[in-house]
């Protein structure tokens, strides 16, 4: 038996076994409509989205969303990734990976890790590779940004050809209902010889 540090890490690695990293998410998900979509698959027992302090309220957010075993996280993610995420719906390319232990803002240190820092003199060797870091996470965040725009251009096209595909279905349902009502169709019935149901 281990210390209670050891035992509190170890179970917190194993409720990260448990959970699911969603990605891409539409801002109008909310936890109900999460553990709506997941019920059906799993037992949800805890739902928390990562906030985003970096990018425009309106961009696609992420969750962890913790099951109630390791192997419905498999049939989760398998699920996801054969099936698009409906949401008022219209499907969203969702993806969904296991969680790590990065992800949780609340994990606790592991056992015999200490992290130590200080500040670095130009003249240290260490301080190039510090500067080189520092451009690259810069890029990182023109090259996110860029993509994330070119993202949200195609599902706005995606989302104005999905509405007008649907106004179309609505426009023909309607218009063969009204058909239906005022009898035309049954007088085409009987001038082609067909059969039409009264329902």
């Amino acid at each position: 038996m281990g210390s209670p540090a050891e035992e509190d890490y170890a179970s917190f690695e194993e409720r990260v076994g448990r959970t699911v990293y969603f990605d891409n998410l539409s801002p109008q998900v909310t936890e109900s409509v999460l553990r709506t979509a997941l019920d059906q698959y799993a037992t949800v027992k805890n739902v928390k989205f990562i906030p985003n302090y970096t990018e425009p309220r309106n961009s696609p957010q992420c969750a962890l969303v913790e099951l109630d075993s390791l192997k419905k996280v498999k049939e989760i993610i398998l699920v996801t990734a054969q099936h698009p995420f409906m949401m008022t719906g219209m499907p969203r390319p969702v993806r969904a990976c296991p969680a790590e232990v990065e992800m949780f803002d609340d994990h606790p240190v592991k056992p015999g890790r200490k992290i130590s820092c200080c500040w670095l003199d130009p003249r240290d060797p260490d301080f190039q590779i510090a500067k080189e870091l520092k451009h690259i996470t810069r890029r990182h965040a023109s090259e996110a940004a860029f993509i994330h725009k070119h993202q949200m251009e195609e599902e706005k096209n995606l989302s104005d050809q999905q509405s007008l595909i649907l106004k179309g279905n609505y426009k023909k349902f309607k218009m063969i209902n009204s058909i239906m009502a005022d009898g035309t169709a049954r007088r085409l019935a009987r001038r082609y010889h067909l059969r039409v149901a009264d329902d």
